[in-house]
């Protein structure tokens, strides 16, 4: 049986992601939100950069789950929530070795990559590093990162595969 090109295009994904996400996190935390520069002179201090009428630049640490959800500072939070995080990479990881289409190969290395890189968040600081904020008439989304970002892009694609693939039922 011939190797699946599913898997490593899907973990390729899924690495991109991570990269992306954790270069983004460290370029936000390290350099622009950090109050002070490497050599202890101050740099910046903002909180809020405004980049465009309806777009922001934040710092906020999620303690919880998708917008905030569950961000009361519980100790166990980052170790419950990673632990869970990996189980469901794991299954999905599963999916991916038997996904068919691009689309599903795309979305799954989304998911798993965005999960993987707020995992890292929690290892490292306790908390995910959000930062992406929009913002139109006073409402605020929550803020967020390049990995929800692509978890978010990757379940709307599995639902998209699942409504328009067209796949043949009659096969069992």
């Amino acid at each position: 049986m011939l190797l699946s090109n599913s898997l490593p295009r899907g973990l390729s994904i899924a690495g991109l992601i991570i990269f992306l996400d954790q270069l983004s996190k460290y370029w936000v935390v390290e350099r622009i939100m950090r109050p002070e520069g490497v050599d202890g002179t101050p740099f910046y201090s903002a909180t809020r950069i405004e980049l465009l009428p309806f777009f922001d630049v934040v710092m906020a640490w999620n303690r919880g789950v998708s917008f905030g959800i569950g961000n009361n500072g519980g100790e166990w939070n980052a170790l419950i929530l990673s632990a869970l995080a990996m189980v469901i990479c794991a299954g999905m990881t599963f999916w991916l070795a038997k996904a068919e289409t691009f689309l599903v190969q795309v979305a799954l290395g989304g998911i798993i990559g965005g999960a993987l890189g707020n995992v890292i968040d929690r290892a490292r600081f306790g908390a995910v590093a959000d930062f992406l904020d929009l913002h139109v008439a006073g409402y605020h989304w929550p803020a967020f990162n390049v990995a929800d970002s692509a978890i978010t892009v990757g379940a709307v694609f599995l639902v998209v595969d699942s409504l328009f693939a067209g796949r043949d039922s009659s096969k069992n």
